[in-house]
Formats: C-alpha cells, sequence, structure tokens
C-alpha cells in the first residue's frame, strides 16, 4: 500500500537546547499541519489513495562513558553509557520544560543531542485536537474505515510502563529518556481539557486540590485581590470554559456546562502561578485528575481538602500535616502497590508547617493547639460508618491515623508514581468516631469561618516553594534505580 508522509530533514545534532527545541517545533507543525490538511481533504473529497502518516518528532542523546555529576542531582543525567530517546508532542507548551531538560544533559554529559523524526505514528485525533473547526468521527460515521488510512491511538504506546517501572527496552532499542511517550501526553492533554473545561496550556507549576466547591470562591476573591496590586505577579485568572480576566473587576460569565473537575487558573510569568482542581470527592477523581496532570510535569501539587478528625483531643477547624499515609482507597494498587511507602518530602513539609505558622500566628509548641502531624488514612467507602465498625476502627488505631479522608492517600501515592513533590493539609470537619457528624448547620458556621484561612495556607505554601530552586523540591526520594533523565 502506498504510504503519504511529509518531508522532513534529517536527524541533525545540536549543542543548544533552544536550537534543538526549536527543531522539535518545526517538527511537530510539520506533522500536525500535513495531518490536519489530509484529513481535512478526506472529510471533504472521500478516501484519499494510499495510507496517510507522520510521526512524532523525537530526542536523543548518546553517551559513550560513565560521567560524574552532581550527586545532589535528582534529574538532568542518563544512569549509564547508551542510547536514550523520547517522542515529543506539543514543543509549544512544553518549550520551558525541554529547553530546561535538553539544557541539563547537554551540561551533564557534554555531548550534543539529536533531533529527528521519530518511528511512532501520530494518531490523526491528537494532530487535529487544537483545531476548533475540526472533529474527528466516531467509528462508522466517515465514508470509509478512518484506521484504514490514518494512524489512531495505539495501547503500546499510550500506557505508564515507564514511570511505573515495568518497562523492558528491547535489545537494540534506545532506553527512555523521558517518563511519558509522546502518545500518553496526548491522550492525557485531551482528557484535561474534558474533565476541567480549561485548556492544559493555563496550568501552572503550582496544584491545589480540594474535595469541596466552598474553596473556589475563595480562591476567586484572592485572586481578584492580586490582580488588583500590581506588584504580586500576578497577570490573570483563569475561570472553567477558558474565561480569563486580568482586570480584578472582569467579568466571569458562567461555564455553558460545568465540568467533573471545575479547574481554575491564577496566571504568572512562567506558569509559576497557582492552579486550583475541585476533584470533588472519592480516591477515583482522585487518581484521575493527578494521571493526567502529572504529564506537564509540575513541580509540587498539595491537598487542602476536609477530613474526619479521629482523635478526642482535635476540635474542629484543626489542622492535620500528613507524615503518612495508610492507603485503603485501592485504586492504585495495581500500578503502586500497597506495600510501597509513600514518604513525607521535607521541602513540601516545611513550606506547609511555616505557612501554618505565618496565618495562625502560632509558633513551636503552641501550634500543637490547632496542628496535628501524622498518618492520614484514605478509604474507598465514604459512609464507611454505616458498616460493622470495629475492624476499621482497629486498623486506624494500629495506624496511628489522625484524620481519614478519601482522596489524600491517592494524591500523595499518584505523586510519588510520577515524580511530582506531593503534600497534605487537611482541615477537621467532623469527628464521627467521637459523635460529631457535619451536620448542616454546623457545617456552615465552619465553613465560614475556616475555609479562607485554610486556602491561604495553601496559596503560602505554594509560594514559598516558588521560590525554592527545582533541583531542591524535586527530591532524590521519589527517583528509582534505573531513572529517565528528564524530570
Amino acid at each position: 500500500m502506498k504510504i503519504v508522509t511529509p518531508d522532513s530533514p534529517a536527524r541533525e545534532a545540536f549543542d543548544t537546547a533552544r536550537a534543538a527545541v526549536d527543531r522539535l517545533n518545526e517538527l511537530y507543525d510539520q506533522a500536525a499541519d500535513f495531518l490536519q490538511t489530509a484529513f481535512s481533504d478526506a472529510m471533504r473529497h472521500g478516501r484519499p489513495e494510499g495510507r496517510v502518516r507522520a510521526f512524532y518528532p523525537e530526542v536523543r542523546i548518546t553517551t559513550t562513558t560513565f560521567t560524574k555529576v552532581d550527586s545532589r542531582l535528582a534529574f538532568g543525567h542518563v544512569p549509564a553509557p547508551g542510547t536514550y530517546a523520547a517522542t515529543v508532542t506539543r514543543p509549544d507548551l512544553f518549550r520551558n520544560y525541554l529547553e530546561q531538560q535538553i539544557g541539563l544533559l547537554l551540561e551533564n554529559h557534554g555531548v550534543p543531542v539529536e533531533v529527528g523524526v521519530s518511528d511512532t505514528p501520530m494518531p490523526v485525533h491528537f494532530a487535529v485536537a487544537r483545531k476548533q473547526d475540526i472533529s474527528v468521527p466516531q467509528e462508522g460515521a466517515a465514508d470509509f474505515p478512518l484506521r484504514d488510512v490514518f494512524d489512531v491511538p495505539q495501547l503500546d504506546t499510550t500506557n505508564d510502563d515507564i514511570v511505573n517501572g515495568t518497562h523492558v527496552t528491547l535489545p537494540g532499542d534506545p532506553h527512555p529518556l523521558a517518563p511519558f511517550t509522546a502518545q500518553r501526553i496526548d491522550y492525557s492533554l485531551a482528557r484535561l481539557a474534558h474533565y476541567t473545561a480549561t485548556d492544559p496550556g493555563h496550568f501552572q507549576n503550582h496544584v491545589l486540590f480540594t474535595n469541596y466547591q466552598f474553596y473556589v470562591s475563595e480562591f476567586e476573591a484572592f485572586a481578584r485581590r492580586m490582580l488588583a496590586d500590581p506588584d504580586s505577579g500576578y497577570t490573570s485568572f483563569v475561570s472553567t470554559g477558558n474565561a480569563e480576566i486580568t482586570d480584578p473587576l472582569g467579568d466571569l460569565p458562567p461555564a455553558p456546562r460545568m465540568p467533573q473537575m471545575p479547574t481554575y487558573h491564577l496566571k504568572r510569568e512562567n506558569s509559576s502561578g497557582i492552579t486550583l482542581v475541585n476533584i470533588g470527592v472519592g480516591p477515583s477523581n482522585a487518581k484521575t485528575a493527578t494521571d493526567h496532570i502529572a504529564v506537564l510535569r509540575p513541580h509540587a501539587w498539595v491537598m487542602v481538602g476536609h477530613c474526619a478528625g479521629l482523635r478526642n483531643s482535635q476540635s474542629l477547624g484543626d489542622f492535620v500535616l500528613a507524615h503518612a499515609y495508610l492507603r485503603e482507597d485501592k485504586v492504585l494498587d495495581d500500578d503502586l502497590p500497597v506495600w510501597v511507602p509513600i514518604p513525607a518530602l521535607a521541602e513540601i513539609q516545611v513550606a506547609l508547617e511555616d505557612a501554618v505558622e505565618d496565618e495562625t500566628q502560632l509558633l513551636g509548641y503552641d501550634l500543637k493547639r490547632i496542628m496535628r502531624t501524622g498518618t492520614v488514612a484514605s478509604l474507598d467507602n465514604r459512609n464507611w460508618e454505616l458498616r460493622e465498625t470495629s475492624g476499621p476502627v482497629q486498623r486506624l488505631s494500629q495506624s496511628r491515623a489522625v484524620a481519614l479522608d478519601m482522596e489524600s492517600a491517592t494524591i500523595a501515592a499518584n505523586g510519588f508514581r510520577f515524580r511530582v513533590p506531593y503534600g497534605t493539609l487537611l482541615c477537621v470537619s467532623d469527628k464521627p468516631l467521637h459523635g460529631e457528624l457535619k451536620l448542616p448547620g454546623m457545617a456552615s458556621d465552619f465553613y465560614k469561618t475556616q475555609v479562607a484561612r485554610h486556602l491561604m495556607i495553601g496559596i503560602r505554601a505554594m509560594e514559598k516553594l516558588r521560590d525554592m530552586p527545582l533541583e531542591r523540591i524535586h527530591s532524590r526520594k521519589l527517583r528509582s534505580f534505573d531513572e529517565t533523565a528528564f524530570l
């Protein structure tokens, strides 16, 4: 069968990151434009002759010696001599990330990187994703079977084998250079737009997760205060439906539909602002959100939700800083076995504790009046209290748990799995073991007094992390024996 492909330049070596990313961008645009044009023509004029195919661009590096690098670095270098490669998508979206990662490779290994066309076909669905006026019909809706002419997503290049540590490099193939393949990233970019109703390009490097919509109005109020302050550094606020304002008094039209995970972005230069995602209730949503946000390679994500306090000494409104997690959420067991420990990350913990001190003006031993540190348990059953409770209560006691929710362990575990620095600061909203259930009137008073303070603690913690060098935040605790060079 005749295969029609774009004419692409030969693989070329580059010794500067900017030039390498420029070529990646050129190759990506060429492939995507080629498929967009061919697809539009096929929808208008019918099935073309032969097969239409374009390929993702690829960056690779070959080293012949073991290189001694700064032992403090958790990324930016390959572990052993050999050839390492990564397919690349949307270099326009990932330019800062790519320039940083490629720049570290050049600096640490002293050899050029090569950029060229890979042998991984670009699915037509992803090639046309940025074109609002083009949509790929469902199978059977076109006049010809789509996959007879164009490439479609394939599971063999859309999986988490690399980050899960199960990838096997076949003889003669390059080792992975990045944690995700281009097709895996494209899949998540499409899912993010669907679940959050905002474009992936709006996401910032510091992500807050919450399990209550009450936090959203407080986040918008804070964003408007920041936009009114010319010294804040924040430039715009984005709501669902990609509604964006730069004026603190600007109107935000209601979204045409409320997405499953409403998401809001307070933007700064170089994506150094803060994104808030309301994941709702449950570990499934928590996993879905983090599965897809992970491909954006955020610098940190933190859970700032509500929890059940498990100790009689706790009061409604107290804070819980998670130092460990009891994982009974079950959604990650196949990807990350429960015997894998999820360690606390010092930089995140310190930033969160410092932020609590800043907002409450309580220091040292006095901070124990309103904050506990310890194990947070995450379950998959919101109404666990209605079942036989002796078993769960015994496990909670044996684990020394101080709080219980449905999302925090999932978010932390996926942060560990995806090498994204994570943390958890929860606020006690009920105490089911001690007769204080979350009832309507009680909740109203609680929310009014605590939501703003809790959210501000999360924001202040993220601002502290923003001021840290990236190599300090990304702990070596998150790196396995045989790691990818790209973060």
